[in-house]
């Protein structure tokens, strides 16, 4: 009989960790499991940041494990490999004995903005947009120039900065490496040199040293080690053989790889990913280009990407304020109003500086609320039109680049799940959304079985990846396109007084 194989796919979200397995001979999933039970804390000790421990990740990520190998049935002897999706943007410091030195600042932080708009004027647009194909922005160099700045203590005891998946790979590999998809989303990749960004690191009196080995994004980075796998319950000397942002491993995990392709994501952010072939890039930066999972010399991928704050969390707000049990009920209760809410319109950026506002920050906001028409039902779907709207703005921006989809995938999961909000955005963007049977810790665990050589090849990664609903732009939906014609001029006048 022969034995079982299986793959494990870590996924630190900024809301949960999760794990799932995937059986490595038939790439079928299996089980998985997320940890805590309730959304991991953001710690704001000052309005406009967003801070995590390092250590609430490992803690969650091995609770997520025990429930997945559980939930499958697993012997955790029969994994062979692990691939780590992570959030994107973050800053992780540590000492030269592996120690980290301040919680993380994460990527809905908004501390660094200035420092990320001055560095884009100073080094000028033109040259950061052509090497960088990004502003400096409020990406995890800039985070660690405000270190730098304000915390010169921790600074001068850094010896590597990391991004969250690079951090966790460390703990259980013992090896300090990112990749290079890592680097061009912390705006640390030249595109022109095709190498470290030594410039921007110039500028900000950053030393080279701190930056980890570069790695294939695909590939054998370190195994298990003999601590790291007593701690995590698992066997030693197993592989860590892929690790990618959250983002391009969602456009991974539905097999977004060619130019073209689409992905989408609507989690805490929401999230529009084109894969081109080309150095693309936005003139005020509102999107912005990445180094995309499968990018190689020979041919060249960067996933262009949309990014929205304030999705998920408007959504979790909302159900949090109204006392709902559960966002099933929140998404029938929606569907029981009609398209445009009554007028009521919600505004969704509450959470930090919105890139596609320029860095803006405008928060949260609902609209002509009228006390003796609307009821909670309105309020879920104007919330949930308000994140759609959010989308069709930003896919506008995209459009300014030639990024004009038909298609768009994602997994059949968080905001997808309700037909209020993926029908809306299919009416309003007119094309279709096709859902799949995926997630951010399977693609991860897929990865894992790619870079290890387990596949012959990414094709053989997918065979069981189906699309299990699809939603087509409706010919009636004149009301959703007034109504987001109504919210785009009551986002100007905002953006306006701002």
């Amino acid at each position: 009989m022969k034995k079982a194989r299986y793959l494990l796919g870590i996924d630190i979200g900024s809301s949960s960790i999760k794990a799932a397995l995937v059986d490595a001979d038939t790439s079928a999933y299996v089980a998985s499991a997320f940890s805590p039970g309730t959304e991991m804390e953001i710690s704001t000790p000052v309005p406009g940041w967003a801070e995590q421990q390092p250590a609430g990740w490992e803690f969650h990520a091995k609770a997520a494990i025990l429930k997945a190998l559980k939930n499958g049935g697993i012997n955790k002897a029969d994994i062979i490999s692990i691939g780590i999706a992570y959030q994107m943007h973050g800053l992780v410091c540590i000492d030269k004995q592996g120690e980290v030195l301040r919680p993380s600042i994460i990527w809905c932080d908004s501390r660094a903005v200035d420092i990320g708009n001055k560095a884009f004027k100073e080094l000028g647009h033109e040259y950061c947009l052509r090497h960088y194909l990004n502003s400096p922005g409020n990406f995890t160099a800039s985070k660690l120039s405000w270190v730098k700045e304000n915390e010169p203590q921790i600074f001068d005891k850094t010896e590597t900065i990391m991004l969250p998946g690079d951090w966790l790979a460390f703990r259980l590999t013992g090896e300090r490496l990112t990749t290079r998809s890592g680097l061009s989303e912390a705006i640390l990749w030249d595109y022109k040199k095709n190498g470290i960004a030594d410039d921007l690191l110039a500028h900000y009196e950053i030393p080279q040293r701190m930056i980890p080995t570069i790695c294939d994004t695909f590939s054998i980075q370190g195994r298990l080690h003999k601590e790291a796998a007593k701690s995590f319950g698992l066997p030693e000397g197993i592989p860590v053989s892929y690790r990618a942002g959250d983002q391009p491993n969602n456009a991974f995990s539905l097999r977004a790889l060619n130019p073209g392709d689409i992905a989408a994501t609507a989690g805490t952010s929401g999230v529009v990913y084109c894969v081109t072939d080309k150095p693309a890039f936005d003139q005020q930066s509102r999107v912005n280009t990445f180094v995309h999972v499968n990018d190689s010399p020979q041919s060249k991928r960067n996933g262009v990407l949309l990014c929205i704050n304030g999705t998920g969390i408007s959504n979790s707000w909302i159900r949090r304020i109204s006392g709902s049990p559960g966002y099933d009920e929140i998404n029938e209760a929606a569907a029981k109003v009609n398209p445009g809410s009554e007028g009521l319109l919600f505004i969704p950026f509450g959470n930090g500086a919105e890139r596609i506002l320029n860095n803006i920050s405008i928060n949260a906001s609902f609209e002509n609320l009228d006390l003796t028409r609307h009821s909670q039902s309105h309020l879920y779907r104007a919330v949930q039109e308000g994140i759609a709207f959010a989308f069709r703005y930003g896919l506008d921006i995209m459009g300014g680049m030639d990024i004009k989809p038909s298609v768009i995938r994602a997994g059949h999961a968080n905001m997808f799940l309700s037909p209020v909000f993926a029908q809306t955005l299919a009416n309003l963007a007119s094309v279709t959304i096709e859902l799949y049977n995926t997630g951010g810790a399977t693609g991860a665990a897929l990865g894992s079985g790619v870079g290890a050589g387990i596949y012959r090849g990414m094709d053989e990664a997918f065979v069981n990846l189906k699309c299990i609903r699809r939603y087509t732009p409706e010919q009636d939906s004149n009301p959703i396109k007034h109504s987001y014609e109504n919210w785009k001029r009551l986002l100007n006048s905002k953006l306006q007084k701002s």
